[in-house]
């Protein structure tokens, strides 16, 4: 089994001082180094490169670079002199797009024949054949609070065949190869690549009991999903993200995209520019995102019968002024906006900044806590 629940592979594994978080994304490259003193996760440094400009195109637009163009971007960020990154140990987030996740049921069989199973099952859920992919898969715990089965069933009927939930996950081979020339063509000392949830995952969230959602806002999607004990349950795309808001700006109120994103940037969903109000622009791209996380919510409630009882925003998106309560009104349930940076000691001047950008670094801070738990 490929144990890419948390990893896709294991590369190298020396022991360092500092390790650095990678976040690849659609618009922009994040990077996140930190160490461990005393016992506690320290930030070092961190940092964000916009990949618009390497394809002749804005800051904050998402674009499709091929590889070469990647990997300058790599290592332009690491050569930044303000951000200072001084190591190369580190784990990469691989995007949840390139991925494929599903929760299957199947009978309860010893594990060495439903290791031969699942496989097979797979196939119903894979668009490729299985011997392109990396498949791997991690039985979800029963609910200690769940309805038991009935013990007795109509005379005639068939006694039902006991289930459990499993959930599989595939990543195609070859963006794990691409991945790797990328890394090995940037130097760097990967120990891992990790789909992004689980970093994410990792980075805003406690031992939360009841189901969460979360909402990744990126630049050109959001990614939805609902986590309950530590476990994904279920996950969704949206194929809208926070740049779709720029252009909606560019387009009401007749200025260029690079000053459209700027005033995203600057004014989120407050106040209001040439009379029109920003908040009334942005409703298009947010009430239809939303509108999909409370569809989403409410057929996992249906399914499970169990309330979501918060949503957490992360992602670009997120950061946008006013998104938070604008969220709420729509779910009509708590709304916060993650914050990754509580998991690791900051100086104390940066807890502003840290906390308004945070959400934008769940992926990069996730993805450095697991490498900085691994070298112990």
């Amino acid at each position: 089994m490929a144990n890419f629940l948390s990893s896709v592979t294991n590369l190298f594994n020396k022991k360092s001082q500092s390790v650095l978080g990678i976040d690849i994304g659609s618009s922009s490259i994040k990077m996140v180094q930190i160490s461990r003193k005393n016992g506690h996760a320290v930030l070092e440094t961190y940092g964000e490169l916009a990949l618009g400009p390497y394809s002749g195109k804005g800051v904050g637009e998402s674009v499709n670079l091929p590889q070469e163009k990647v990997i300058e971007a790599i290592n332009d960020m690491l050569k930044e002199k303000e951000v200072n990154i001084t190591t190369l140990t580190c784990g990469v987030a691989i995007p949840f797009a390139s991925s494929l996740m599903a929760v299957i049921n199947m009978p309860v069989v010893p594990k060495k024949e439903l290791e031969g199973m699942i496989p097979l099952e797979a196939r119903k859920y894979v668009p490729v054949p299985i011997s392109e992919v990396t498949l791997d898969w991690y039985i979800i715990p029963k609910d200690k609070n769940a309805e038991p089965l009935a013990d007795t069933v109509a005379e005639g009927e068939n006694k039902p065949v006991p289930q459990l939930e499993v959930l599989i996950v595939a990543l195609h081979n070859d963006t794990i190869n691409r991945y790797k020339d990328i890394v090995t063509k940037t130097g760097l000392d990967v120990g891992f690549f990790e789909i992004e949830i689980f970093s994410t995952m990792r980075s805003i969230l406690d031992e939360e009991i009841n189901p969460v959602l979360v909402v990744d806002m990126g630049a050109s999607s959001t990614k939805l999903y609902i986590v309950e004990r530590g476990i994904l349950r279920a996950s969704h795309m949206v194929e809208k993200g926070s740049y779709d808001i720029t252009n909606e700006l560019s387009k009401s109120l007749g200025i260029s995209l690079t000053d459209a994103e700027y005033l995203k940037r600057e004014k989120g969903l407050l106040g209001e520019t040439n009379g029109i109000l920003l908040k009334n622009v942005a409703s298009f791209t947010l009430n239809y995102v939303f509108g999909e996380a409370d569809r989403f919510i409410l057929t996992y409630q249906k399914k499970y019968n169990k309330d979501v009882s918060k949503v957490v925003l992360v992602g670009g998106g997120s950061a946008l002024k006013g998104v938070v309560p604008f969220a709420k009104e729509i779910l009509e349930t708590e709304v916060v906006a993650g914050d990754p940076f509580s998991k690791v000691v900051a100086p104390a001047f940066l807890e502003k900044v840290l906390k308004e950008t945070g959400p934008e670094f769940a992926v990069a801070v996730g993805v450095a806590l697991r490498r900085l738990q691994e070298l112990g």
